[in-house]
């Protein structure tokens, strides 16, 4: 998917830059069951107070259910009908209109053609789109929705024009390379999809102007350096002064980058092999 330039019609529009859309297949006619509504919270918890800063606004956005399972379509062959843009995620989905009449969203891997036939099956073609078990998959395979328990669905390798590596499948269990460098066991009887998912020049988008990001949702942010001694770790001083720790803080002054912050008593760290590069 390539990137569109526009035109220097303004100082923002000079600057910014967006996806390509027009080679997706606009369906006017999204079945109703497959959309959700949903108010946002605006960064709020239950009791309304502010637990993530800088959130709030944007536009008013129709959820789409995608099946990241597709446990109870296995072994039924299904027809892509389009593939679409979803607001509420990176990577493009694809509607599959199945032999038995449903119709589901799956998240849309590079390649991923209109009327092409996928399907979820020990048997499946090593092809993008199709789902099976992880050890029914060749060694080296790109991957993509991947289980971490067997039948919970996808919950891996999820954003746009990311994938895994399946490295190896031995005594029930596989290694995967993550899209971050880690190194990461799963059971081998949990699914993935195969490719690598779609959109992946997102990375090359630039939002160029303070606007288009109130439209995603996100209020402006005050820089911790121009804040009072009061405010922020970063504040106070005469003219403009550095940060003046050797880490970045956080407003309630924790490291806020270069820490490791995950538990070394979870219960999943014996299933990380390597961990990601600092």
């Amino acid at each position: 998917m390539a990137v569109k330039i526009y035109k220097p019609t303004s100082a923002g529009r000079r600057i910014s830059s967006v996806t390509d859309y027009s080679v997706l297949k606009k369906n006017r006619k999204t079945p109703k069951s497959l959309l959700i509504s949903k108010s946002t919270t605006a960064g709020r918890n239950n009791s309304g107070k502010i637990t993530v800063r800088h959130r709030g606004g944007g536009s008013r956005l129709q959820i789409r259910v995608v099946d990241f399972s597709r446990a109870d379509r296995k072994g039924i062959p299904g027809k892509v009908q389009t593939i679409e843009y979803d607001p509420t995620r990176s990577a493009f989905i694809a509607l599959v209109a199945y032999r038995d009449g449903a119709k589901r969203f799956i998240l849309a891997p590079q390649g991923l053609q209109v009327v092409q036939t996928v399907v979820f099956s020990e048997t499946a073609d090593i092809l993008p789109g199709n789902r099976l078990l992880i050890k029914f998959i060749p060694v080296g395979t790109f991957i993509h929705d991947i289980e971490l328990v067997p039948g919970n669905g996808g919950k891996l390798a999820r954003s746009a024009g990311t994938y895994a590596i399946l490295q190896t499948v031995e005594a029930g269990n596989a290694l995967l390379k993550m899209p971050s460098g880690e190194i990461r066991k799963v059971k081998d009887t949990c699914a993935a999809t195969v490719g690598q998912l779609s959109n992946q020049d997102l990375m090359n988008v630039v939002i160029g102007k303070a606007g288009r990001k109130r439209h995603m949702g996100w209020r402006p942010q005050v820089r911790g350096k121009v804040m009072n001694p009061v405010d922020h770790p970063h504040g106070g001083g005469e003219g403009q002064n550095p940060v003046g720790l050797k880490y970045p803080k956080t407003p309630w002054g924790k490291h806020a980058l270069g820490v490791r912050t995950r538990d070394k008593k979870k219960s999943s760290q014996k299933l990380i092999i390597k961990r990601r590069s600092k």
